[in-house]
């Protein structure tokens, strides 16, 4: 790895008005200090080492958290233990992601994300004393904190994903950082499978718990390496818009100037209530209810691997710039709509020849459960992969259009804390529902028709809103920055030229 000159890169930025062909300097320091990696120049303040490194803090927080719930009741016999721990989580969450635009733009995403990633490791320790002491009030408390813990991190993570990088570019980084989480996931499935590969009862083992505990300390120490939004700087030169001098009251201010600016992006609320609501069937009503502990390990594998390649394909997809971003919108909504109706008509061919919830949540129901040596294993793995799959395509979507809406810090923030709340609320309805013991199939009809009905709620935004490119006027207002601040000065100096 050689060092190379403090420049930016002159990568052509066709849907940008900040590119610029002249290289420019980067400022002092050893944040911008550049380095040659396969060809390409990176420094530690750029918005791809960035990005990495907030990747590797959800690889290893919620990651493995997503490894830990797929394996179905957090890796309990009894589900009911989860169901409670997780509607104390939403609910927290779905309250304090509203507002966490706000925190994140007045603390910085830096702290925001820290202190995001205590809750993991606490809520992994609850399940490992849940195992010898049965104490459930731990077990829902560590929920509740993991709720204001993740409304801090994710909220901060999406402002980060959508407004570090170019416009052109936002697809790939999406898909990049859905690679590397899910990846978290992926690995942090092998931990309980390669722990109960020849355990056919209900409970992991305290190993897996402890394996999943250090993980995620190291994963919240990561974040103090971090740089804020304020110090990044693109490949042609360019900043992260946000506020130079926040406060507490300009920050809730502007979570009402985020909605008064753009008011239709209440069309895409439904889709974000419906982004969440997904897991509380599939974990529980098919993987938990249907699979014995190593065939749910095994099938929460494959869950999370598929969800890499289905953002690597909506990701890369998304950024193709052979077709108008306004047409790639469109494009992606009708291929939701369709993965919808394939993947969960096949789950209801499924679903409707399951017994009913009394008969598989009986004990004796154990021993009947699926093992992935019985043939009928293939049939509903496969369908598992597939809802993995349209998992990472919704949610690699749902960021993609907020990014096309907003390159603003603030503004994506505040988009990702609504994003977050709306999705938390839903997430929290729905393990309700499973707490209160409602009829799998039930919660499969409602899962598959509010996401449908989300999508043509969706419709006309991403049809009439989603354009081409965005502006820098758009973006720069309820902003206390100028255009000075945030374009390179080659860059506003030729612009001014062309007037």
């Amino acid at each position: 790895m050689a060092d190379a000159k403090g420049t930016v890169g002159t990568e052509a930025e066709p849907h940008s008005d900040l590119s610029t062909h002249i290289p420019e300097p980067r400022p002092e320091g050893w944040l911008y200090k550049g380095y040659r990696v396969g060809g390409k120049e990176i420094w530690y303040a750029s918005p791809k080492i960035q990005l990495l490194m907030v990747s590797f803090v959800c690889f290893l927080c919620p990651g493995m958290y997503n490894a830990l719930s797929g394996l179905g009741g957090g890796g309990q016999v009894d589900g009911k233990v989860q169901d409670h721990a997780s509607t104390a989580l939403y609910s927290v969450f779905a309250v304090v992601a509203f507002f966490s635009g706000s925190v994140a733009n007045k603390l910085g995403v830096k702290l925001t994300l820290g202190f995001g990633g205590l809750g993991y490791c606490i809520y992994s320790a609850s399940l490992l004393c849940y195992n010898h002491t049965q104490n459930t009030g731990f077990v829902i408390f560590a929920g509740a904190f993991l709720g204001l813990c993740a409304g801090l991190l994710w909220t901060a993570q999406g402002a980060i994903m959508m407004s570090y990088p170019p416009e052109e570019s936002k697809g790939r980084y999406i898909s990049w950082f859905w690679i590397i989480f899910n990846l978290g996931a992926v690995i942090g499935s092998l931990i309980p499978l390669g722990q109960n590969v020849n355990n056919t009862g209900g409970t992991v083992t305290d190993g897996t718990y402890v394996g999943f505990i250090v993980l995620m300390v190291l994963g919240a120490a990561l974040t103090f390496f971090l740089v804020n939004a304020d110090k990044v700087v693109r490949d042609d030169g360019s900043k992260v818009i946000v506020m130079k001098n926040p406060t507490w009251q300009s920050e809730l201010i502007g979570l009402w100037q985020c909605i008064s600016l753009s008011p239709w992006v209440v069309a895409l609320f439904p889709m974000f209530f419906a982004s969440n609501i997904f897991y509380t069937y599939q974990q529980n009503g098919l993987n938990l209810a249907h699979f014995n502990v190593r065939a749910r390990s095994l099938n929460n594998l494959l869950y999370w691997l598929a969800q890499i390649f289905g953002a690597v394909i909506f990701g890369y997809a998304l950024d193709f710039h052979g077709i108008r971003r306004s047409l790639r919108a469109k494009i992606s909504l009708g291929a939701l709509f369709a993965l919808t109706f394939v993947i969960w008509g096949g789950g209801y061919a499924w679903q409707r020849q399951q017994p009913p919830r009394a008969v598989s949540s009986d004990p004796a129901y154990e021993s009947l459960k699926i093992d992935w040596t019985d043939p009928k294993f293939i049939g509903p793995m496969f369908l598992y992969i597939f809802y993995g799959f349209y998992d990472a395509c919704w949610q690699t979507c749902i960021y993609w259009y907020m990014g096309a809406l907003s390159n603003s810090g603030r503004r994506t923030a505040n988009m990702a804390g609504f994003y977050k709340g709306l999705q938390s609320a839903g997430a929290a309805i729905f393990w309700r529902l499973d707490g209160l013991e409602v009829e799998y199939n039930t919660l499969f009809a409602a899962t598959w028709a509010i996401s449908a009905g989300s999508l043509l709620v969706a419709a006309p935004i991403i049809f009439y809103k989603i354009g081409d490119t965005t502006a820098l006027e758009a973006d720069l207002k309820y902003s206390d920055e100028s255009p000075e601040d945030v374009i390179p000065t080659a860059a506003l100096q030729e612009k001014r030229a062309d007037v």
